[in-house]
């Protein structure tokens, strides 16, 4: 497949320490326009035309990490320097996954090192992940064929292959339900984990922000909006405006990007002791298991974090005037309420998280599977559209399924603050609203939900990326 850098390459002679010679020819193949650098253009369509498929993405990823002086390309010594490097960095990878050390990667292999990162997968995908690096047909991978796959692939070793597929809490969507992120013991005993969870917690920040209005409004029509008071996206715009100014549309938002930080840290740290205690192998974990695990772990976490919840709700539904902040807000509920009132529609949010996570882990599993079946020829790497277009999906599939919870959770924490509302329990509240609404009663509010998964999940992937960068990890 790569014939042209296979000459240049591949050969069995080839070391990295008498490379100048190949860098030079290859580097001029590249630069095209004889400036003496390569750019994301010219290294893009130079590859393609020795029939190298690289995406520009990819091919500014390898600019981004190779340009030491930031001009937006590659000169010689930055190229020769990129290549070697990385080139280091896939052979001890080569050797971690060769476990019998024969010199070549096997199916068992490729399943063994990836079930070791906690990804079970199947024979039928071990297969096609192999067969898309696999070259001379013998359904194994020597140094040469691995070299060959991956020296113009940004991905420097399996860990960030797979991290594509491990379906963690980057994407955020506003809500704390999903199974939480996961680190390799190399990540914990670097230091990444501390970074991974800086960029995701700053991308639920920014998320949450850009989003916050429509979060709002989904607020305000599970807890107003019934068959007698319909309310309309735009109305319901109108009379926040009109009721607020424009600045009332973020109201409840402090409170929903503060309580990320704790939450991410407890859910991580219980998620941590679950695993240790559900694990039925030491050092892997089971699609199962990690979900009972993420499952215990976000229940922790938000019995932990609940009040944080109930004051989110009651800033988001507040009136001009009615509290000065969240500390205001938290005293008077406690005032007037008691502690009791911070664990309002507890139950029904603990509930919640079973149908989210196991729905939303199921599906991205599915999708995930049917990618690699059918369309992971070339590479066994996503790309973004993949990768936004899975997390979107199964996100919403986990939120149709715990939604009727979420909106006896909101009603239940609104309670107090709504005039002439009845206090009632969590059973009586569905039987009423059936009642009286009927079953898409339960679903009240859905339309502004599902209209923030899209930019959500899109912001929290850009920012997300960008944070990556910023603290120096590389991707």
């Amino acid at each position: 497949m790569y014939q042209a850098v296979r000459k240049l390459f591949f050969t069995d002679c080839y070391c990295a320490e008498d490379a100048s010679p190949i860098y030079e020819q290859l580097f001029a193949k590249l630069d095209t326009n004889k400036d003496g650098k390569v750019d994301v253009s010219e290294l893009k369509a130079g590859l393609a035309a020795m029939g190298v498929k690289t995406t520009k993405e990819a091919a500014q990823k390898i600019v981004s990490s190779g340009d030491e002086n930031k001009d937006e390309g590659l000169d010689f010594n930055e190229f020769s320097k990129y290549l070697k490097d990385h080139e280091k960095k896939l052979l001890l990878t080569f050797k971690s996954l060769d476990k019998n050390q024969d010199g070549r990667i096997d199916l068992t292999e490729i399943q063994q090192s990836l079930s070791d990162l906690g990804l079970e997968i199947t024979k039928d995908t071990a297969e096609k992940i192999l067969q898309s690096i696999d070259v001379d047909g013998t359904m194994t991978v020597d140094w040469n064929e691995w070299k060959e796959h991956f020296l113009f692939n940004p991905a420097t070793n399996l860990q960030e292959i797979i991290r594509y597929w491990k379906h963690d809490s980057v994407l955020d969507i506003g809500d704390s339900l999903a199974i939480p992120d996961e680190f390799t013991e190399e990540e914990k005993t670097s230091g990444l984990w501390w970074k991974q969870l800086s960029a995701g917690g700053m991308a639920g920040a920014v998320s949450r922000t850009g989003t916050a209005p429509l979060d709002r409004m989904k607020v305000f029509m599970q807890v107003h909006a019934s068959k007698s008071n319909k309310i309309s996206l735009v109305g319901g715009f109108k009379q926040m405006l009109k009721e607020g100014g424009v600045m009332s549309l973020w109201r409840g938002n402090g409170v929903n990007v503060l309580k990320i930080a704790p939450e991410t840290a407890i859910k991580f740290m219980a998620y941590e002791q679950y695993k240790k205690l559900l694990s039925s192998e030491p050092g892997k974990i089971k699609t199962h298991e990690r979900f009972m695990a993420g499952s215990l772990a976000g229940a922790t976490a938000q019995t932990a974090i609940y009040p944080m919840e109930v004051m989110k709700t009651r800033l988001t539904l507040r009136k001009t005037g009615q509290y000065s902040g969240m500390f205001d807000c938290a005293k008077k509920i406690l005032k007037k309420e008691g502690v009791k009132a911070f664990y309002k529609g507890y139950i029904p949010n603990i509930l919640g998280i079973i149908p989210y996570a196991g729905i939303d882990l199921a599906v991205y599993e599915s999708l995930k599977n049917v990618w690699l079946s059918h369309y992971a020829k070339d590479t066994a790497n996503p790309g973004v559209l993949v990768l936004l277009g899975c997390g979107t999906i199964s996100s919403t599939c986990g939120q149709l399924a715990s939604y009727p919870l979420a909106l006896i959770r909101t009603r239940m924490q609104a309670q107090a603050s709504v005039e002439g509302s009845e206090q009632l329990p969590m059973s009586q509240m569905v039987k009423k609203i059936v009642e009286k609404e009927g079953f898409f009663g339960l679903y009240r509010g859905i339309l502004p939900n599902f209209m923030k998964v899209i930019p959500a999940v899109s912001i929290s992937y850009v920012v997300y990326e960008y944070m990556r960068s910023g603290l120096g990890i590389q991707k």
